[in-house]
């Protein structure tokens, strides 16, 4: 039995949603023009309203993501500089800002602010190489938004004795191209046939087992007592943290309530120490992608090899020895250690050979930012809840597909989370009573008991969100070792009402304070079917805004005041007149200062002023822009721009009502 000191936080049973907005988060949406989400299982348990999350953006200015993924618009972030390690204040990193909200509160000082139960935020993602950027062909395992809101087929095996060649074949038979795709078929497969952890503390629930297996396997937890399937995702690994066997997911942060407990989360994050695993073979000698054991006792007693394996940034195929690697000791600023990878689990694929890895920093620990219980809203000072990730650069410089996610765990004090395990589950032979009990009766002295709304399923719970895949690809020609800071938008079409619990538009971060040594990556994403349409569950439906409905669009022009609601001609420019264009896509181009302005005005419709630089998508050439931009793409690629010292201040031209949205931004820039 695998018993595990891992921290699973408790709370109470109400809703208490977390939505991601920047990147922008999917809540399990793809393209569904309603209010609701069509699908809550599609890729992953978020235990969120159905209303919440972002439409994958589109390319043009029509609704095609269901068409095709080369139709759909992947984010692109800049990684870091090579070498961004070695050089000083900061310079060569790339910074995303994640923006989020969650319902029941996070940070703060128990003393000046107590919340009403206690929290942690963890942001994690995983990543592989590209395989095919120009049309997203895919593989089996590439991760996907898919084409469809369907949830990716599984059919278990009971076959303990099962070869390679039956499993390609079930796995061939489960996995539908069309489909989304995040962690791979072989994840939950390896999850649905390992036996879970019963050293776990489920209270009073009734873990079921295995159809035809004998086992109770890791997709029973106490928040997921009937076994039920979302996407590819493992449930045990969902629902603790830090997991106890080798992830697919990387740590970026854990935002926690208390710094005391940031040593515990960065010693036993997978970034850092490797974990097991239970590693048999197919009668043909090759590892098998599964094995029923979690520990290294039962392994050993039936044959298997307790593999400990790690997790890694990037490969050193150049360093082909233990001696090399560890002679070499970093590469490029990074860490090398010598050690087995855990690549993503694909049938086949296994290896338990070390290698030369580029290892993974810790995950940064501090504290969450505070945020009001029951409010889906803004942290202190109005400002949105945010954390800045320092994008890492892959020493082997292939672009990665990348998903990332945001856990938002909750608990009470009612029992203590840290050493409450399965000896305290309720069990009445041994004459056992859990410290929590569904929905139980007590005596307060009243005439008559009271019941508590307590679900023990609930009474510990993780929420989750994650973005659609995107990009992290190396810094193109003409972006150095500055610092690049990227500039998003963030929300989707309608009024507070129908938009919530996602957000109306802004850009973000909202307030950029740079150099004018740094750069800045303006790019936006945005859906040509948000429509809030029926059905619209408990919310209001509708799309309230301008131009074409259920449409995102999104421009930047300059004005003189935030207070402003007129843009500035581009004579009187100070934004773009100095500024240094670093890149822009299909490179070789002149592009100039007032060219970038019309671009960006015009949300990429127009690329330059005059046809002698940009022939038929110059202003002089191409049909005319629609006034609310509804000819306009959905998603904008950008640019990447040096701005010279000043306070620049911008707006959208579309949505500006002056009784809501109101899209407006400034970058304070600073001589360095």
């Amino acid at each position: 039995m695998l018993r595990s000191t891992c921290l699973l936080l408790a709370a109470t049973c109400v809703m208490a949603d977390v939505y991601l907005h920047v990147p922008r988060g999917s809540n399990n949406r793809l393209n569904e023009n309603s209010a609701n989400r069509q699908n809550a299982n599609r890729l992953f348990d978020s235990q969120n309203n159905n209303r919440g999350g972002y439409n994958v953006g589109d390319q043009g200015q029509n609704a095609q993501a269901g068409n095709g993924e080369e139709n759909q618009y992947r984010m692109t972030y800049f990684q870091s500089a090579k070498a961004y390690k070695t050089l000083t204040d900061d310079a060569g990193k790339s910074f995303l800002t994640f923006e989020w909200t969650n319902q029941h509160g996070c940070g703060g000082n128990e003393d000046t602010d107590p919340h009403k139960q206690n929290c942690n935020i963890v942001f994690q993602y995983m990543c592989m190489p590209e395989i095919n950027s120009a049309t997203g062909a895919q593989g089996a395992g590439q991760i996907r938004n898919g084409e469809t809101t369907a949830t990716q087929n599984y059919q278990q095996t009971n076959n303990q004795n099962e070869n390679q060649n039956a499993a390609t074949n079930r796995r061939n038979n489960n996995v539908n191209v069309n489909r989304g795709l995040q962690e791979p078929w072989e994840w939950y497969d390896k999850c649905n046939s390992r036996e879970r952890n019963a050293g776990l503390f489920t209270a009073d629930q009734k873990l079921k087992a295995n159809n035809g297996r004998g086992i109770s396997a890791a997709i029973y937890t106490r928040q997921n007592p009937n076994g039920n399937r979302r996407g590819y995702e493992c449930p045990e690994e969902r629902d603790y943290y830090p997991y106890w066997h080798p992830t697919v997911w990387r740590d970026i942060a854990v935002l926690s309530e208390n710094a005391s407990q940031c040593a515990y989360y960065t010693n036993n994050s997978f970034n850092t120490r490797p974990y097991g695993e239970c590693i048999e073979t197919y009668g043909n000698g090759q590892a098998k992608h599964w094995s029923q054991y979690n520990n290294p006792a039962d392994c050993a007693d039936n044959g298997g090899e307790w593999t400990e394996f790690s997790s890694y940034l990037d490969k050193a195929p150049e360093f082909t020895t233990q001696a090399a690697c560890e002679a070499a000791g970093t590469k490029d600023g990074h860490q090398l250690i010598w050690a087995i990878p855990y690549d993503r689990p694909l049938i086949g694929s296994i290896s338990t050979d070390e290698a030369c890895l580029v290892a993974m920093d810790p995950p940064e620990c501090k504290e969450a930012p505070w945020s009001r219980s029951n409010h889906l809203g803004n942290g202190r000072d109005g400002v949105a809840n945010n954390y800045t990730w320092t994008i890492p650069q892959f020493t082997s410089t292939d672009t990665q597909r990348c998903a990332m996610r945001i856990r938002y765990n909750i608990s009470t004090d009612d029992y203590d989370p840290f050493n409450t395990d399965s000896t305290q589950n309720k069990n009445i032979a041994q004459g056992i009573v859990s410290p929590v009990q569904q929905n139980p009766i007590v005596e307060v002295g009243a005439s008559s008991p009271l019941r508590l709304a307590i679900n023990t399923a609930q009474f510990g719970r993780v929420f989750q969100d994650r973005s659609h895949a995107f990009l992290l690809a190396p810094r193109p020609a003409g972006v150095g070792d500055e610092k690049l800071y990227n500039l998003n938008v963030r929300g989707k079409r309608g009024n507070i009402v129908q938009t919530f619990p996602a957000v109306e538009y802004d850009f973000a971060p909202n307030d950029l304070n740079i150099t004018d040594a740094d750069l800045v990556h303006i790019q936006w994403t945005g859906s040509n079917s948000h429509n809030n349409g029926n059905p619209g569950g408990d919310g209001q439906t509708g799309d309230a805004g301008e131009g074409t409905g259920g449409t995102d669009r999104s421009n930047i022009v300059e004005i003189l005041d935030r207070n402003d609601n007129f843009p500035i001609p581009f004579e009187n420019t100070n934004m773009w007149t100095g500024a240094e264009i670093k890149w822009v896509p299909n490179a070789g181009k002149t592009v100039t200062a007032e060219d970038l302005a019309v671009n960006m005005a015009s949300s990429g419709y127009y690329q330059c002023m005059n046809a002698a630089t940009c022939q038929g998508e110059s202003v002089q050439n191409k049909a005319q822009l629609n006034n609310l931009l509804n000819n306009a793409p959905a998603s904008y690629e950008g640019a990447v721009v040096k701005f010279k010292e000043g306070l620049h201040q911008y707006m959208s031209t579309r949505n500006n009502n002056f009784s809501n949205r109101s899209q407006k931004g400034g970058i304070n820039v600073n001589k360095k």
